[in-house]
């Protein structure tokens, strides 16, 4: 397994995460931060494009170390960025010295995602905003029967990624104020493809 996570599994998320039914996710979520970013699972670096020029500093925050080189070999920054290998249930910054956190396709595949989202909540300044591009569990019964019974063979396939998680209900329930929430799916198979995208500020 341990081959598997390290040299193939960063190459298949960098795949799939490439296709362009994500990119107009990307252009709005990414593209409505400013000032001093905190982007939990950079990966492989595929946001840095829509970075819009109000903002200053991007950290980029993934446990991977092996998508992190990707990002490092595959990013010519037009602003400053730092990487950190590291875990969004204990991130490695200041208390209140972002202006917004990023995620996008990410919640998924945080083992405690709650305790990741109230560590974002801790380091956003007041009035920061936490942006997030997200699949997860769908409003329809019968998707939703399909995915509990995946989840628990694509958290092993997709590095963690649980494919049946109330993104809106998590992000409330760690201390956020959800200003905007917006549902739809994506091409593909309907238990995969359920996306929540909107922000969220620290009540």
């Amino acid at each position: 397994m341990g081959f598997y996570r390290n040299r193939i599994l960063p190459r298949l998320i960098h795949c799939a995460m490439r296709q362009d039914d994500l990119k107009a996710y990307r252009g709005r979520v990414v593209a409505a931060a400013a000032g001093r970013v905190l982007e939990v699972g950079i990966g492989s670096g595929l946001n840095m494009p829509f970075y819009g020029g109000g903002v200053t500093e991007v950290i980029g925050l993934d446990p991977s170390a092996q998508l992190l080189a990707m990002a490092q070999r595959a990013i010519r920054p037009k602003l400053p960025i730092e990487f950190i290998e590291g875990s969004a249930e204990a991130i490695p910054l200041e208390t209140a010295s972002v202006d917004a956190v990023l995620t996008t396709w990410t919640l998924c595949s945080i083992p405690d995602a709650v305790r990741a989202l109230r560590e974002m909540r801790r380091v956003l300044k007041i009035g920061g905003v936490l942006l997030f591009a997200e699949h997860g569990r769908a409003p329809e019964m019968g998707v939703r029967w399909w995915q509990d019974r995946l989840t628990p063979i694509w958290k092993r396939l997709g590095g963690g990624c649980h494919l049946n998680r109330p993104i809106g209900d998590l992000i409330a329930s760690a201390g956020f104020r959800v200003e905007r929430l917006e549902n739809s799916y994506v091409r593909g198979p309907r238990p995969l493809t359920y996306m929540y995208e909107g922000s969220a500020r620290p009540r």
